[in-house]
């Protein structure tokens, strides 16, 4: 006789967000960068709760923590209220505007990135922080709204044609330097003394130069 398949699904409290777009500027990067954040502003039994699926953040908890559910919910709720304006870090920026993190290090570092300020956060399970420059999510929307970013790359690659034209031009000069440096001299060339100028003996001899 077969055995009868035991149900392992416990009745749950669920409760869901939708992100806006707005926030989270179409990157799943970003998305589960609001998660995390969210997350972290929870109590640590209950981070785990809260998920990130198709734009949507879901919190289930069992029907016997209402209480606590109740109290997560609103949270929830309270830091979407101003998620829009949440920070961008480093890894949802490069995500949202398709960049390097060597072109974010070198707009960063000409002043063409501005950063918002700096956030440290500790590893998990190491002693070690880092600290890192975010960035206003308004002005993310402008680099992005704008294609900034394509004027920047062709600006570059301008500046780095004009700097191998101008190695070429200098290691070129420095070899013709070095060539005519090393060549010896040639027969008949002028010597390096003022050659006696004609009449001279004449002109003494008349007494001219006592």
């Amino acid at each position: 006789m077969a055995k009868s398949k035991k149900t392992t699904d416990i009745p749950t409290l669920t409760e869901t967000w939708s992100l806006p777009a707005p926030a989270t500027f179409g990157s799943l990067v970003r998305a589960k960068g609001i998660l995390l954040e969210i997350r972290a502003r929870l109590p640590m039994a209950v981070r785990k709760s809260l998920e990130y699926t198709v734009a949507t953040l879901t919190l289930s908890m069992p029907e016997d923590a209402e209480t606590e559910f109740r109290h997560t919910a609103a949270s929830v709720s309270r830091a979407l209220e101003s998620i829009e304006d949440l920070p961008v870090i480093p890894r949802e920026i490069q995500d949202i505007l398709s960049i390097s993190t060597t072109e974010r290090h070198r707009w960063l570092e000409d002043g063409r990135l501005k950063s918002a300020g700096t956030r440290t956060v500790k590893l998990r399970g190491r002693a070690r922080q880092i600290t890192f420059h975010v960035f206003d999510p308004k002005l993310v929307k402008d680099l992005l709204d704008n294609g900034t970013v394509d004027e920047w790359r062709e600006h570059d690659k301008a500046a780095a044609a004009e700097n191998r034209r101008r190695a070429a031009s200098k290691a070129k000069l420095a070899r013709s330097l070095k060539k005519n440096k090393s060549s010896p001299k040639t027969a008949g060339s002028a010597s390096s003394e003022s050659p006696p100028l004609a009449g001279w003996d004449d002109f003494d001899l008349d007494g001219l130069l006592r």
